[in-house]
């Protein structure tokens, strides 16, 4: 759990630095191929230490391309449509679709996660109770597609990897090649080449989010995944929220209407109540 945590704090600064200084400014599959192909760059060297079967190749490339590729490109395109504390409140279903990926899995199902999920939903628009329109059901419907592909990604890694022997840094090269691959497919296909990085900030904040949150961050994350439980998995995802708020409010004094954000909050917060009582329950 320390990694998660670690990860957690590191990952706080991500979202207002893409809000404040990447969206509407800097391609957004310009931002995911260059921050995929620099954190590539820092695993692609310990692939060649250890053998691999193809199947564990394949499962881990197929992994990073879902988690990692499609994940941001429905990421970084919500931050068109909503605020940095809205992207980030609406990350609060990813441990719901944990939750139902490892049931299914596990082939059971369990009715209350549906409920829940639906409670959440409602908590999300209540933040915008008056000024609900088609772009604003747009971000929050990219946002659950980027919330899905990550649980999707953690739900199989942790699957895959969880008491094997080999050292995690020698293969995790492999999760990155999957990503970069849809990264590059991504750009050649819907890319901007007219809308790239113009200012030494952006191209910093672009480094720091390849080298350091991407390529340290998704390490240190998916590892810790397989350190615990799928519970403690699904909690921890939901510590980013008040984490990124904090820092966006804190740091950059971004305007929120804070009756709205702790009317949605409430409800959402609720719903995770009632699932873990719910769950205490079963």
């Amino acid at each position: 759990m320390p990694y998660l945590v670690l990860i957690t704090a590191l990952w706080a600064f991500s979202f207002s630095l893409i809000g404040v200084y990447l969206a509407g400014q800097v391609d957004a599959w310009f931002s995911v191929l260059l921050r995929v192909a620099l954190a590539s760059c820092v695993f692609l060297p310990f692939i060649f230490k250890v053998k691999l079967p193809r199947t564990r190749i394949y499962q881990l490339m197929a992994i990073g391309a879902v988690q990692l590729g499609v994940m941001y490109g429905f990421y970084y395109h919500s931050f068109l449509y909503l605020s940095v504390p809205e992207v980030l409140l609406f990350t609060v279903m990813t441990p719901l679709y944990i939750s139902i990926l490892n049931d299914l899995l596990d082939k059971r199902f369990n009715w209350h996660n549906l409920l829940v999920a639906i409670l959440a939903v409602f908590g999300a628009v209540a933040i915008r109770y008056q000024g609900v329109d088609g772009e604003f059901l747009f971000g929050l419907a990219l946002v659950q597609g980027a919330n899905l592909c990550f649980a999707i990604g953690q739900v199989s890694y942790k699957r895959v990897m969880t008491n094997r022997t080999l050292a995690h840094h020698t293969v995790f090269g492999w999760f990155f090649v999957g990503a970069l691959m849809i990264a590059g497919l991504c750009y050649v296909l819907f890319g901007n080449s007219s809308q790239l990085p113009t200012t030494t900030m952006q191209w910093s904040v672009l480094i720091y989010l390849g080298l350091i949150a991407s390529g340290l961050g998704y390490f240190g994350w998916n590892y810790g995944a397989t350190k615990v439980d799928v519970g403690t998995l699904a909690v921890m995802n939901n510590l980013l929220i008040p984490a990124g708020i904090f820092v966006n409010l804190l740091i950059w004094n971004r305007e929120a209407d804070i009756l709205r954000l702790s009317l949605g909050t409430g409800i959402i917060v609720f719903a995770l109540v009632l699932n873990h009582f719910l769950n205490r329950r079963r």
